[in-house]
């Protein structure tokens, strides 16, 4: 069977997910760091929307979408 890891933004949401488990009656607890995959744990310091925001800026490189400065060009660049 497949793991899926919630992640509740509030007390009031982690409650609602226990409630839904124990009525399925489907087994559930808290992961371990250890068990954590690195978005998981980025998540756990950074919060969901800085991974989603760090996420879309790597596919954005990876598409080619950048912009080049050249190292005389920066100040301007940046408006200084």
């Amino acid at each position: 069977m497949e793991t899926v890891t919630l992640h509740p933004q509030n007390r009031e949401q982690l409650n609602a997910i226990k409630a839904f488990a124990k009525a399925l009656k489907v087994p559930f607890g808290p992961s371990t760091k250890a068990e954590q995959t690195e978005r998981e744990k980025g998540i756990d310091l950074y919060g969901i929307e800085m991974v989603k925001t760090v996420e879309e800026a790597e596919q954005d490189i990876k598409n080619g979408n950048t912009t080049r400065v050249k190292r005389e060009d920066l100040k301007s660049f940046l408006g200084l």
